[in-house]
């Protein structure tokens, strides 16, 4: 494939996304199901889902509570102390194990925001286009 069709391809696969997506690790969530309560961190997050690593395996296609903790808008980041908190409903939609010497290290997990509230979005869309 020439330079030029790799380039159409991944300007295609950008435009498909409906939000912007950024690479944050300063977004705290708590993922929970009737069997999974974890505490983590963002590797990257958008108005529509977030990417996050987590030490055990949550199932594809899993329906799980998500409670964000979000940098507000202009502060100095999560050591401020100003922060704006987001709860809503997810669903599973990419889970792989990360090996590490052999072993699973952990699970890179994306979730999907299906019932996210248009001021909850304006919150996220409003800190990813912040930063």
């Amino acid at each position: 494939m020439s330079q030029s069709n790799k380039e159409k391809q991944v300007e295609n696969h950008a435009e498909k996304r409906k939000y912007a997506r950024l690479k944050d690790a300063n977004v705290s969530l708590k993922v929970k199901s009737l069997n999974i309560d974890i505490i983590t961190k963002s590797l990257d997050i958008s108005a529509s889902g977030v990417y996050c690593k987590v030490e055990k395996e949550i199932p594809l296609m899993s329906r799980i509570k998500i409670i964000l903790i979000v940098p507000k808008s202009g502060s100095a980041g999560p050591e401020s102390g100003q922060t704006q908190k987001i709860e809503t409903d997810g669903v599973v939609v990419r889970e792989h194990p990360v090996i590490a010497e052999g072993k699973i290290a952990h699970y890179d997990v994306a979730i999907f925001f299906d019932n996210i509230s248009a001021k909850d979005r304006n919150i996220l869309l409003d800190y990813t286009a912040k930063k």
